[in-house]
């Protein structure tokens, strides 16, 4: 066994410094032990308290949003939340990031995001049904973002294939601001019977603590400190603490650990994620109130002369464990013998509230559980608003020069990366394995069946990081409710959320500023909408050498489709059909598509979002969907309503034909305003009547742009022409865009 420092030269050498512990942290420690540390509880300290797994900078604004509702049945603090769909039946769903280890090794980081989402979700007793990503990269044109989005992709894609989980949606946005930090988010979804959702608890005096998964080796050690640092040119040599995947073993620990959760025997259970046994076993004490007694003599090693230090802050993948009676151990046993996983007691509950380590004989550390989980030093953060914010206040984004080819520009937006089609990514998922997906991905949300019901299942992933830049409180609002409107207008109502925040330094006020107005923001707008946040992650240091990344604050968050036949998509379905524009257009182009690929500019404000205005467009919209009077439905996002309009018509293979009255704005300001709380419609000529008449009840303003069919797409504004091209030569320039840059 490699030689350790001692608690004396730990202390004088201040090597705690290396693990991301400040000096007042170290003392704290001290004082909780009654003596210095050794280097095993150092370590053991150093992740638990880091931000990653405590929240120390964030945990006072996580403290503002809502978190309960009618329907939340399990809310923060377990693997995952979950939430009533009725009939006995929940939807589990939980986002995480794996930001870090994906800049620096793409294909492991990104592939080991995924299992560890997935884990998360049958931790908690949930049978996985679809994985999701939400993805930044800085610009394509550079060689080595080209590298990290190929290499992202394709670990997203092997693991998820290989598990067999169909990966139905998500969302990629290319700025110059994620160059260097990529930002890697994975989400997962699962289906769950009430009476059989688990908590990570270790319950009952004396019961034994068992292992389960592949052995532990040296990978991952000290990931979670990682996560909870700035990159730099010295992350490189930090590659071993990135994890290696395997899906295949992930399969047959998560069926096993399903088959032994309906056994009925588990008393707590909890993947080994984070900073690995030891977030694990500290955690499961914690909720429990009692203590745990770790005998890493009996954890299973893949590699030799393995020290207490590493076996415990090992991040090794697929491991998970749990708590179960004694004499039930038979049942455990046949289970994972028949799977061909390891299972192995490692340890025993009990009633100190410590956690204890013994290895060879001797006790190796011997820690307060309350100390490692509920004592970690919390920060308030000093804030203060930036000087850019400030100075963006006088931009006026209405006084560009007008820009009279308007048919040019909208083929340069749909050319752009963040707005072209994601083919070339969703084509290496495999979206329909388990023969459940009603909407794969490329529409406003994704849909998956719920077997043996009329119901179905919504979920989508939604931020704008250049709106959260110019105003993060209405960014944070507007990334809820963008992803509520697509929930909607796939036929679902919106139920909740979970959020990853990502976000640069905190200790810089200004990052820590960007961060408070867009947990204020997003936590008004889920009050407003009532769509809870029921779990999450934050991942902050997102830093390059030019700064900090654009505050990320990605919402993921799930619908309930009642019945199938309200499930909506975006593409037009039949010639002859009214196109409706619901909600009112504004000259708002600031943190637009058009402002960056036309101007080459990001500033002034973004669109303001009117949570009243949002709510009665989702009731009235949702409504005609249930009604029956429907036909297709896409929101106004990304590129304005001329993006919106080529959308449809490309997805449906359908033209259009629209001739709009867009009051006193330019044609290129009309067509390329991202105003919020905008929905293009199809509906039926004899329902046309009727979906007006039920947006009057809801005082959603209604707009008819024209008819469906044909084979180009033409937009007249104000009576002049401005938009006549192909269909074939708008889905030609948006399919093969990233493709193109991509060889």
């Amino acid at each position: 066994m490699r030689k350790e420092p001692t608690a004396q030269q730990i202390a004088e050498e201040r090597i705690y410094a290396s693990m991301g512990v400040t000096d007042t942290e170290y003392a704290h420690i001290s004082e909780l032990l009654g003596r210095k540390p050794n280097y095993t509880e150092i370590g053991v300290f150093s992740v638990m308290w880091s931000e990653h797994c405590a929240y120390k900078n964030s945990k006072p604004l996580l403290k503002r949003f809502p978190t309960t509702g009618e329907r939340v049945l399990v809310g923060p603090g377990e693997g995952a939340g979950i939430v009533d769909i009725g009939d006995g039946q929940a939807v589990c769903f939980k986002i995480e990031s794996h930001n870090h280890p994906s800049a620096i090794e793409p294909y492991q980081g990104a592939a080991t995001g995924v299992g560890g989402i997935i884990r998360d979700i049958f931790s908690m007793g949930a049978r996985p049904i679809a994985v999701l990503n939400s993805l930044r990269f800085g610009e394509l044109t550079d060689e080595r973002v080209r590298y990290l989005f190929e290499h992202v992709v394709s670990g997203i894609a092997g693991y998820g294939n290989c598990i067999g989980i169909p990966t139905v949606g998500g969302e990629v946005m290319f700025d110059a601001s994620y160059e260097g930090n990529p930002l890697v988010n994975a989400m997962c979804v699962g289906l769950i019977d009430h009476k059989d959702i688990q908590s990570g608890v270790a319950s009952g005096i004396g019961n034994p603590v068992y292992y389960v998964g592949p052995p532990t080796g040296r990978d991952g050690i000290h990931g979670a400190t990682f996560a909870s640092e700035e990159l730099t040119e010295e992350s490189e040599a930090k590659r071993p603490a990135v994890q290696v995947g395997d899906p295949f073993m992930e399969k047959l620990v998560m069926e096993s650990c399903l088959e032994l959760i309906q056994s009925g025997i588990v008393i707590g259970i909890q993947d080994m994620g984070a900073a690995g046994l030891t977030c694990s076993s500290a955690e499961m004490a914690s909720k429990a109130g009692n203590g745990l007694e770790l005998h890493l003599d009996e954890v299973p090693q893949r590699e030799r002369g393995m020290t207490p230090y590493e076996m415990m802050l090992s991040e090794s993948q697929e491991r998970m464990l749990f708590v179960i009676e004694e004499h039930n151990e038979p049942i455990a046993m046949e289970i994972f013998d028949r799977w061909g996983v390891i299972c192995r007691q490692v340890g025993r509950v009990t009633d100190d509230g410590r956690l204890r380590l013994t290895y060879g004989g001797e006790v190796v550390a011997d820690m307060p559980v309350r100390g490692l989980v509920d004592e970690c030093p919390v920060y308030e953060k000093p804030s203060q608003v930036p000087a850019y914010y400030t100075a963006n206040e006088q931009v006026d984004t209405t006084n560009y020069p007008e820009v009279t080819d308007v048919n040019g520009a909208l083929l340069k937006v749909l050319g752009s990366p963040t707005v072209a089609s994601k083919e070339w990514v969703y084509r290496q998922y495999d979206s329909m394995v388990r023969a459940s997906t009603a909407v794969a991905p490329g529409s406003d949300a994704a849909v998956v069946m719920v077997r043996g019901t009329r119901k179905a299942l919504a979920m989508t992933t939604d931020c704008n990081g250049r709106y959260a830049y110019l105003d993060p409180f209405m960014g944070g609002r507007i990334a809820v409710a963008e992803a509520a409107r697509n929930i909607v207008c796939s036929g679902a109502e919106p139920l909740a959320i979970t959020d990853n925040l990502n976000f640069g330094n905190p200790e810089k006020p200004e990052n820590f500023w960007q961060m408070e107005q867009a947990v204020d923001g997003m936590a008004e707008a889920c009050r407003h909408l009532s769509t809870p946040v029921i779990g999450g992650n934050v991942s902050l240091y997102n830093e390059n050498a030019k700064g900090a990344i654009y505050p990320t604050p990605v919402v993921g968050m799930v619908g309930l489709v009642h019945d199938v036949d309200h499930i909506t998509k975006q593409g037009f379905k039949q010639a002859g059909d009214i196109v409706l524009l619901l909600g009112a257009t504004k000259a708002e182009l600031g943190g637009s598509e058009f402002q960056t690929v036309i101007h080459g500019v990001t500033e002034g404000r973004p669109p303001a979002v009117d949570l009243d205005v949002e709510q009665r467009l989702h009731r009235a919209v949702l409504g005609a969907i249930q009604a029956g009077k429907v036909q297709s439905a896409h929101d106004v996002a990304e590129g304005g309503i001329a993006v919106a309009l080529a959308e449809c018509a490309i997805s449906g293979g359908l033209g259009v034909t629209a001739d709009w009255q867009a009051e006193d704005l330019r044609p290129d300001v009309a067509l390329f305003s991202e105003s919020q709380s905008r929905i293009v419609l199809s509906v039926a000529p004899q329902h046309e009547e009727a979906v007006v008449e039920w947006c009057a009840q809801y005082e959603v303003p209604v707009q008819r742009l024209g008819v469906v069919g044909g084979d180009r797409i033409q937009l007249r504004v104000n009576g002049k022409d401005a938009i006549d091209v192909t269909r074939y030569e708008a889905e030609r320039v948006w399919k093969d865009a990233i493709p193109c840059l991509m060889q």
